[in-house]
């Protein structure tokens, strides 16, 4: 008997999320023996929980998801909803009841650490009332911290993003040599701090710019970094730092609370801002030069202008690697990336239990930090660089890239 696919999607959007979003559907819409309908859930759990649901499938008779594909953000709409920890909640038996009316047998969520959450109570519940529904895990996050893959779609677009941007400054604060100058370039991160590093790979050379990369995994500390300012500058006049917006003293307080207080989210996250404007002001009262903060802001998680090519295929090859591995009758899993190698790369695609994976961090491995946390290394370079090659040539029209909307 057939059976149909719902896909939904959680969490902040990524160039890429929709990459993963066809994979889905086009993947599903070949198995015409296995699938009947592909839904979409309108705003993630949350969506579904009130009924919002669209049939998906029914794009591909447009040009529509084609251009879902490269459209960044969030095509379905996201959503923040944390399901209760208590399987025996009644939220529980009221969404298997709309999956049922809706003949769902394949579940696909596309997100990060908390969809992997979602995924993992939602195949628990199902084991415990003997559903035949699987549910399977999409990775997506530009912070690169899901456990058990080697990266996530999402990530290369967004290093590839904030390497370009980061030069781009690095070329504007050089137009001036007659003055020291330092520009603080504050960028995603709460407390991995893979996309900072990925400002590395905005060098041309040793010793170019960003001189001093500050990440969450090594603690900062203030008077050290105002030495390493003043010593940077007698070297390069127009120095560039980036810092991630979750850099801390060690002891559980971010830089960004020395100045003001921070609100959380629904999942009890800090919603970390200002550690630039914080290092700006300190920088001017110890050292007194010229000194200006960038937030590079949600520009750097969804940005098409740089997307990476890689990153867009992996992403499109998750979503139908998804399908194949439900299909084949795995449920609970979350799809993996493995490098095989970096130089050629290659990649294969696996899964690995949600349960271990949800709620989970991985933090850039401490070796690759270096120069008392102030800096990044070579290896750190040979795993990134592979994950940002290779641009993508929109669709436009009258010169602008062409985007899918859900209406």
């Amino acid at each position: 008997m057939k059976k149909n696919v719902i896909v939904g999607q959680s969490g902040g959007p990524t160039a890429v999320i929709n990459g993963s979003l066809y994979g889905v559907v086009s993947e599903g819409l070949k198995r015409t023996e296995q699938i009947d309908h592909i839904y979409g859930m309108v705003n993630g759990i949350e969506g579904l929980l009130a009924g919002h649901i669209m049939d998906i499938g029914a794009l591909d008779s447009t040009n529509e998801l084609e251009l879902v594909r490269t459209t960044p953000g969030s095509y379905l709409g996201s959503c923040r909803y944390k399901l209760p920890e208590n399987l025996e909640d009644p939220v529980y038996p009221e969404l298997f009841r709309k999956l049922e009316d809706k003949n769902i047998g394949y579940f696909f969520y596309i997100g990060g650490n908390d969809s992997m959450d979602t995924v993992s109570k939602l195949s628990r519940y199902a084991a415990g009332i003997d559903s035949d529904i699987r549910f399977i895990g999409v990775p997506k996050t530009i912070d690169n911290d899901l456990v058990h893959t080697d990266h996530t779609p999402g990530y290369g677009s967004a290093a590839k993003y904030v390497a370009t941007v980061v030069r781009e400054i690095a070329a504007d604060a050089n137009v001036y040599d007659n003055k020291q100058s330092v520009t603080i370039v504050e960028i995603m991160g709460r407390h991995a701090g893979w996309l900072t590093a990925a400002s590395i790979l905005a060098r041309k050379f040793e010793g170019d710019n960003p001189v001093l990369i500050y990440l969450p995994e090594v603690a900062f500390n203030q008077d050290t970094f105002i030495e390493k300012v003043k010593d940077a500058l007698t070297h390069t006049p127009n120095l560039i730092v980036c810092i991630s917006e979750g850099i801390n003293d060690g002891n559980g307080t971010f830089i960004c609370e020395y100045a003001s207080d921070v609100s959380v989210d629904s999942f009890g996250h800090k919603m970390l801002t200002g550690s630039g404007k914080y290092l700006e002001n300190l920088v001017k009262e110890k050292i007194g030069v010229k000194v200006r903060s960038i937030e590079l802001n949600v520009c750097q998680r969804c940005s098409c202008a740089h997307l990476s090519r890689v990153d867009l295929d992996e992403a499109e090859n998750a979503g139908i690697y998804a399908v194949q591995v439900a299909l084949s009758g795995e449920t609970g899993k979350m799809i993996t990336f493995i490098r095989n190698k970096s130089i050629p790369y290659e990649l294969s695609y696996g899964t690995a239990d949600v349960n271990i994976i949800c709620n989970e961090e991985k933090p850039v491995p401490t070796e690759w930090i270096i120069r008392d946390g102030s800096d990044i290394s070579n290896d750190f370079i040979d795993y990134a660089r592979p994950l940002t090659q290779g641009y993508v040539e929109l669709p436009t029209k009258n010169g602008i890239p062409l985007f899918a909307y859900r209406r």
